[in-house]
């Protein structure tokens, strides 16, 4: 008689029902607990899911819009490169890189810095990273501390600070008190527990001060990040682009305008519906970030780094290729409709860019 296989992994109880036992068992979680686990958790969490970014994905950030934006990224690495004296060994890290969209597409535009450089795509999601692309000059890892010390390079960080997990404070009309996540009738429910200090930047968030109902984020997790990518890097630039506020400037908002949930590119439901099928994003306090960033939009960005050149040339070619419809010409034509996305006010042309330079590294 064979031998029985051996029993599989016990069943993962889905990760709604993991979460009720953890409030049951422990009291409601803080708003960071919760949307930590609805992004990571390793089984059910939004992005071991499958969730992510793309045209067949949830969202669709710069990288996804085509590899203009990624060409562009490369010039600006070239700047950086130059202006520290062309160092051999130049490292790029980028955090967040999901499937590596934004990797291959710097490297299809053949950045001298990289020559003889090499290339760190840093992403949490086991699922995603299985995805990425390998070769010469390419590396992932999981988390930034796995990355060793950069003598020379830059860290990039695109829409990754504003999926970092965060706390949320509500004022009752006499204090700040924290926003946790309990169980209610119908399912997850926001309550309001102790009293909470406001971050320490802004301990005098006056305007709503009495107004009953104001909310604001408090984004230690992003803050932390940062202050890791500078610890990290010796000379160079650490470049976050994504949609940024301030903390006033939130409190003074509706929360549900500057903390949104996403699913298949459509607004989700409340932060609190079905954990770990939607993605929960807020926009980036820059007054709770690291001082001494310099900032400009997107848009402006890419301007300075050459992106109306690359358009113009690609409008060129496309007249002179139109007629034979190749993959060439095809190409060339599409960046028209990519820096239109790209350098849109309204859209991913405003957002936020902020450049940290460390070691005599000059922004720009």
């Amino acid at each position: 008689m064979a031998p029985a296989d051996p029993p599989g992994p016990e069943p993962v109880a889905p990760l709604g029902v993991r979460l009720a036992d953890r409030i049951r068992a422990e009291g409601p979680l803080g708003y960071a607990d919760w949307v930590e686990a609805c992004l990571y958790d390793p089984d059910a969490g939004f992005y071991a899911g499958g969730g992510s970014a793309g045209r067949r994905g949830d969202f669709l950030t710069s990288p996804e819009v085509g590899p203009l934006f990624g060409a562009v990224l490369a010039r600006w690495l070239d700047d950086r490169w130059e202006a520290l004296g062309r160092p051999e060994g130049f490292t790029v890290v980028e955090a967040a890189a999901g499937v590596g969209t934004l990797a291959r597409t710097v490297l299809a535009a053949e950045p001298a810095c990289l020559a003889a450089g090499r290339y760190v795509m840093v992403e949490r999601s086991s699922t995603l990273r299985a995805a990425q692309p390998v070769g010469d000059g390419l590396a992932s890892v999981a988390d930034l501390s796995e990355v060793e010390p950069i003598g020379a390079g830059a860290v990039l960080a695109n829409e990754l600070l504003d999926n970092l997990a965060f706390d949320l404070l509500e004022h009752d009309g006499s204090a700040w008190r924290r926003v946790l996540v309990d169980i209610g009738d119908g399912g997850f429910v926001e309550v309001l527990g102790a009293e909470a200090e406001p971050p320490a930047a802004h301990s005098p968030v006056t305007r709503p001060a009495s107004v009953a109902g104001a909310r604001i984020p408090v984004q230690d997790e992003a803050r932390r990040w940062v202050e890791a990518a500078l610890d990290l890097v010796a000379r160079g630039s650490v470049l976050v682009v994504d949609y940024a506020s301030t903390t006033p400037a939130m409190a003074d908002r509706p929360v549900d305008g500057w903390l949104r949930t996403y699913r298949d590119h459509e607004r989700g439901g409340p932060p609190t519906d079905a954990p770990g099928s939607q993605d929960v994003t807020v926009e980036v306090a820059v007054d709770q970030l690291p001082a001494g960033a310099a900032t400009c939009t997107q848009a402006e960005l890419l301007r300075r780094h050459g992106i109306d050149d690359l358009v113009e040339a690609g409008r060129r070619l496309w007249e002179e290729r139109a007629h034979l419809g190749d993959l060439e010409a095809m190409r060339a034509r599409s960046r028209i409709a990519e820096s239109e996305a790209l350098l849109d006010p309204e859209g991913l042309g405003g957002f936020t860019v902020l450049e940290w330079t460390l070691g005599g590294a000059v922004g720009s």
